[in-house]
């Protein structure tokens, strides 16, 4: 296993598409939740804890070889939103295409053609770990960590947010971080007893709103 490969797959340069979603920070900031610094930590906080536990326990899963269609379901199953669905085969296809290049491999292959318009972004993240040689703790700290930095970048640019505030969020969430991808991990690691439904389901209710109202926009910095 290299390591240093999971710093390739976590690089936001990586061309995963993630640049252009906000992770539901522009909804926020429009209704007034996301003001500063303190409540971008207080929104990446709630974030973490439900979207972002959800998100690295299907990654995990992924790369310790449970089946990705019936992942793909699950990830399906616990995301009511409409507009998250579309969002997140949107980036999973992304993502695809630019870890079938940098590491090939059949099982990405086999998912890309089972799902021709994306599968599920976390889950086709746990494939890649996979074909990196990397294991279920380096694609849950992976899929944990991009669930609040996109947003905290997404900040920067929607308020002029200081990157120095931002960054610091991030750097006060690591303690939490490490906490939400132990969870994920040892959640997808009974999957095999267990089957997907002992995966997480935490619910963030105020996402899904956001998502749903930001999609209707006519006018957008970001597509989700």
């Amino acid at each position: 296993m290299s390591r240093a490969a999971l710093l390739v797959l976590a690089d936001g340069r990586f061309p995963a598409g993630g640049h252009a979603h906000s992770g539901g920070a522009e909804a926020a900031v429009k209704a007034g939740r996301i003001t500063g610094a303190a409540s971008l930590e207080a929104f990446c906080r709630g974030r973490l804890h439900t979207a972002g536990l959800v998100s690295g326990a299907l990654a995990a899963a992924a790369a310790v070889g449970v089946d990705p269609v019936a992942l793909d379901a699950a990830a399906d199953a616990r995301t009511p939103s409409e507009a998250l669905r579309g969002a997140a085969r949107k980036l999973g296809r992304q993502l695809m295409r630019a870890a079938r290049a940098t590491w090939p491999s059949s099982e990405l292959d086999a998912l890309a053609r089972e799902f021709p318009k994306g599968a599920h972004q976390p889950v086709v993240l746990g494939l890649a770990a996979r074909a990196a040689g990397l294991g279920a703790v380096d694609a849950a700290y992976c899929s944990v960590y991009e669930s609040v930095s996109g947003a905290a970048s997404a900040t920067v640019r929607l308020l002029s947010l200081d990157p120095f505030d931002a960054t610091g969020v991030l750097a006060r969430l690591a303690p939490e971080m490490d906490l939400v991808a132990d969870r994920a991990v040892e959640a997808a690691r009974r999957v095999a007893d267990e089957g997907v439904g002992v995966l997480p389901a935490g619910s963030a209710p105020l996402l899904e709103i956001g998502a749903e109202v930001h999609a209707a926009w006519a006018v957008r910095l970001f597509a989700s």
